[in-house]
């Protein structure tokens, strides 16, 4: 059997009403948290118990939450009120003069300017703040030579496997030419046709990286007709 509705007014015995609060208060808080984590939302939840105690949660900071409360609201009261517009603006101008003074001068005291009216603790904690930004433009600049050293050892062995394999290519291209050799001039002509061979040079195969020459050799005019003949033949 479900539960009946419950009637929403005050509870008049005070033991019944203290443990309520206490129920309700931890659910509605559990329901807060739960509300932050699952939608990511910036929650905050004030409580005043009957007898003035207070009960608190925020996702943040309670502080933050009440501030960020208060300028909302006001941005929207300046909004709906135009004669406070010009008021407005002038107060972000006067904050954002003051940013931008802010910011030229510790750039000026970056450049190593307008020291004097530094004590020795601001110093070292300017010193302080040179040196970990110093450590960070090292640290990317080994970082960027390091991914630039891999990149051209990278390239390297790709060029270093690209010549072993026209190495070897010359290397096949030589043992075709010697049998081409063979199958042109016959096996008793091979000496003889050894005298115009393809010249190509595969020494230090994998090692070497001295440039390659080919040259070819025209065959002598006492085999011309034999060429032409089995040429027809194999027609």
């Amino acid at each position: 059997m479900g539960r009946g509705k419950i009637v929403i007014k005050r509870i008049d015995n005070t033991a019944n009403r203290q443990v309520t609060f206490s129920k309700r208060r931890t659910g509605l808080l559990k329901k807060a948290r739960e509300l932050s984590i699952l939608c990511d939302a910036e929650v905050g939840l004030i409580i005043f118990s009957s007898t003035g105690k207070l009960y608190e949660y925020a996702s943040t900071s309670v502080t933050s939450v009440v501030e960020r409360y208060k300028k909302l609201k006001e941005e929207q009261y300046q909004l709906l009120n135009p004669a406070s517009e010009v008021k407005f603006w002038q107060m972000e101008l006067a904050c954002l003069k003051q940013q931008l003074q802010h910011l030229q001068e510790c750039h000026r005291q970056f450049m190593g300017q307008e020291l004097s009216g530094l004590n020795v603790k601001e110093l070292q904690n300017l010193e302080n703040r040179l040196e970990m930004s110093l450590k960070g433009i090292r640290t990317k600049k080994d970082q960027i030579l390091i991914e630039e050293i891999r990149e051209l050892n990278r390239k390297g062995a790709l060029m270093h496997q690209e010549n072993r394999e026209l190495y070897k290519k010359v290397d096949l291209t030589g043992h075709e030419n010697t049998e081409l050799q063979y199958k042109v001039y016959g096996a008793s002509d091979v000496t003889k046709a050894n005298s115009c061979p393809i010249s190509y040079n595969t020494c230090d195969v994998y090692g070497s990286h001295s440039p390659m020459n080919l040259q070819l050799s025209q065959p002598r005019p006492e085999y011309t007709a034999k060429v032409t003949k089995l040429g027809s033949q194999l027609q």
